[in-house]
């Protein structure tokens, strides 16, 4: 069955889509059933029946498959900040477009939000997963900003302002994402919960302007 991923491409493309999501769906199931330092890389290509070679083709380590729901969001995030045309609105307000662009796509994707969920718990109990998801973060934020000063302009290169907002923005994620994470999962893999994750997203960068100007006080006694 075509998705939003598949719709509309080569038969050959559609295949290495389909060997690309079989080895992310293979690796969460005996991740989750073993745990990431129970199954070998070995293990993981015999149970999808392709040679190591193919595997690297499409991912350059076990925390690379076992965290691709949550890259390919952000992929799309790039992706869609590549052709986003501003609206006069603020930088950081550009960003939230795009993210939530990449949301809604992805929540397209059959099967997607339960794969990022997996992912997320898996990522919570391994140390490896956490350091690779904070490299892909920093190489993911970086091209952003290259993104935003190639197309837009912004003034110079060392203006901090992109990159706060780049900053803010992804820490609005995160705490979208753990309130997501904190919901009753739905009883079927296919369920539309990625849509849940647009309005956490919302929610979270709403919240933004306000804790730039929240003041402070000592509590009463």
């Amino acid at each position: 069955m075509e998705d939003a991923m598949t719709k509309g491409l080569p038969l050959r493309e559609r295949k290495k889509l389909r060997t690309r999501q079989t080895l992310i769906d293979t690796s969460l199931e005996l991740f989750g059933e073993r745990g990431f330092g129970g199954v070998t890389l070995d293990e993981l290509c015999d149970a999808v029946d392709v040679s190591k070679r193919t595997f690297f083709r499409y991912f350059a380590s076990k925390e690379d498959v076992a965290m691709a729901p949550t890259q390919d969001l952000w992929l799309a995030f790039l992706e869609d900040l590549e052709t986003r045309e501003p609206q006069g609105g603020t930088v950081l307000e550009m960003l939230e477009e795009s993210l939530l662009a990449a949301v809604d796509r992805m929540a397209a994707v059959d099967g997607w939000a339960h794969r990022a969920r997996l992912s997320r718990q898996l990522a919570d109990r391994t140390p490896s997963m956490d350091a690779h998801g904070l490299h892909f973060c920093h190489r993911t934020t970086r091209t952003a900003q290259d993104i935003l000063h190639r197309r837009l302009n912004l003034g110079t290169s060392d203006d901090l302002r992109p990159r706060l907002a780049l900053d803010m923005l992804v820490s609005a994620f995160h705490h979208a994402l753990d309130c997501w994470m904190s919901q009753a999962w739905p009883a079927s893999p296919k369920a539309p919960a990625g849509n849940a994750l647009a309005g956490h997203v919302r929610n979270a960068c709403a919240a933004l302007p306000g804790s730039l100007t929240m003041t402070v006080h000592l509590r009463a006694d």
